[in-house]
């Protein structure tokens, strides 16, 4: 009777290592849904130049483009855990792109409204 116990224990141990090995393998469904986030936020960053100017945004933008490509080999292979995190790196890259693109247009409007300001009080003409 001890011997049924211990058998059981030692199976359900056994399973429940196979479980925990399978999901750090990679299980789970494909993370189709942030793949098209991803490479919208991607495009997104493209749309406002940001594979363009400023050069920390196109960098960025690079490194977006280089980790959906990664996950996408990670999503063929099957290990969709880390096609998950390397998708969620892409996105926040884009989206740092996208904000860093944006500060230099505003910094530019400012620059500029900051210019016709000075012209205005110096009496020059626009």
């Amino acid at each position: 009777m001890v011997r049924c116990g211990k058998a059981r224990r030692h199976a359900a141990g056994l399973l429940i290592s196979v479980a925990l090995a399978a999901a750090a393998c990679g299980g789970g469904a494909p993370p189709s849904e942030r793949l098209v986030n991803a490479e919208a936020a991607i495009r997104g960053a493209v749309e406002i130049n940001a594979n363009v100017s400023p050069p920390r945004a196109a960098l960025h933008l690079q490194l977006a483009q280089e980790q959906v490509d990664k996950a996408k080999r990670y999503i063929a292979d099957g290990l969709n855990e880390r096609a998950e995190l390397a998708l969620r790196q892409a996105q926040a890259d884009a989206e740092l792109a996208i904000a860093l693109a944006r500060n230099e247009e505003m910094k530019k409007r400012a620059e500029a409204a900051r210019s016709k300001v000075d012209r205005l009080r110096s009496g020059k003409p626009l």
